[in-house]
């Protein structure tokens, strides 16, 4: 089985929710996010009907790595008693990147702009292409990252397939006037956007994310602190992982508070404190470090380099 989500996900809610007696890494948090809220019945259905599978397994391929996540593979390997591979991040293995359909002008007016910015001081805030959020939280949201004066690029944007949680989609409109009064300190694009190559870039100092685990490889593997907003499914436990365990980001909203409004003064200071506070700072440095460890990882002889060639070696033998 491919595992997309993190191993401490699956960790936590597959082994450590059916039995909190077994032994835990000792960065374990003692207080994990509830799963309440995070599962669509539809996909809680799918889930039940894998399990009847699972006894066919003879191993699980993981997208992550063990630099990240090693105690976790290790745990889920001695109460699942099968081998694990943690082969991620996968786009390292493809040269770091994967080719997607774009418009290259519109690759250029994100990375072009960047070219402009001091290092570090540009929050990437992007959250995903499953969520939407109702029109007063966009103008919360606005507002903090106008009063906030860090310099942003906004990925504002209709769920490509609708929020799997809302009953309607929510068209994303700005208060009025924000993007002229922000011309030249930020820009909001509606449309794709290389990811990647944002994150990547000297320039950008912080990413304020929805916490989806193939955003969260591509921030650490970048080396670049986020400020976690989950909204559903894995998200909440990544977030954890993220903000308690590697201590790489800070969080934004609590799980158990999901229901509420974030207010433009609490985005506010969360924006000031990623990127501009030597807490944010410290947060970066471990993010740098992390990143370092996980693209060597992928590189020949890496760790996630080893675990691919031998979960070849185990299919072919």
């Amino acid at each position: 089985m491919f595992h997309t989500a993190s191993a401490f996900t699956s960790f936590s809610y597959f082994v450590w929710e059916k039995s909190r007696k077994i032994p835990v890494p000792k960065d374990f948090p003692e207080n994990l996010p509830s799963m309440e809220g995070c599962l669509t019945d539809e996909l809680i259905n799918l889930i039940t009907i894998q399990q009847e599978f699972m006894k066919l397994q003879s191993g699980d391929l993981h997208n992550t790595c063990r630099v990240i996540e090693g105690e976790y593979i290790d745990q889920l390997a001695q109460n699942e008693l099968r081998t694990r591979w943690a082969i991620g991040p996968l786009s390292h293995h493809l040269g770091g990147r994967i080719e997607e359909q774009s418009n290259s002008s519109g690759e250029n007016i994100c990375l072009n702009w960047l070219d402009k910015q001091p290092p570090k001081s540009v929050i990437y805030i992007s959250f995903g292409t499953t969520s939407s959020f109702v029109k007063e939280q966009i103008a919360e949201l606005a507002v903090g990252i106008e009063e906030s004066k860090i310099r942003f690029i906004w990925v504002l944007r209709y769920a490509d397939r609708g929020d799997v949680f809302a009953e309607e989609d929510q068209s994303p409109e700005l208060p009025e006037g924000f993007e002229e009064r922000t011309e030249g300190e930020g820009m909001v694009v509606r449309g794709w956007v290389p990811q990647a190559e944002i994150l990547n870039h000297p320039s950008t100092g912080g990413f304020l994310s929805h916490c989806g685990w193939g955003s969260c490889l591509e921030s650490i593997s970048s080396g670049v602190p986020m400020a976690a907003w989950p909204m559903h499914s894995d998200q909440p436990r990544n977030s954890t992982l993220l903000t308690q365990v590697l201590k790489v980001g800070l969080t934004v909203r609590e799980w158990s508070h999901r229901e509420e409004l974030i207010t433009a003064s609490a985005m506010k200071e969360a924006l000031r404190t990623l990127m501009a506070s030597e807490e944010g700072e410290m947060m970066r440095k471990r993010a740098e470090e992390l990143g370092r460890a996980v693209r060597q990882a992928t590189e020949e002889s890496g760790v996630s380099r080893k675990e691919l060639e031998s979960f070849i070696n185990h299919i072919t033998r």
